[in-house]
């Protein structure tokens, strides 16, 4: 075992119809059945879609670090 890591981030985007939460959320979840150790992220930006003079979709961009294996 090493006594220190090493880390690799990637970028994604999530969107929900519900909440800024929710996006980041399903961004996460899509991004774990890829990647594997998962252990931080970040929100970069924040937007949304306006359909009829209210939110159509909360979207979110985000940076996610993971460790590399066996480092």
């Amino acid at each position: 075992m090493s006594d220190h890591h090493s880390y690799k981030k990637i970028e994604i985007v999530g969107s929900s119809t519900q909440s800024i939460d929710d996006a980041i959320r399903n961004a996460i979840k899509e991004a774990s059945k890829t990647t594997k150790n998962l252990e931080w992220f970040e929100v970069t930006e924040t937007r949304g879609h306006i359909v009829d003079g209210d939110v159509g979709h909360f979207q979110v961009t985000l940076k996610i670090g993971f460790r590399i294996e066996n480092s």
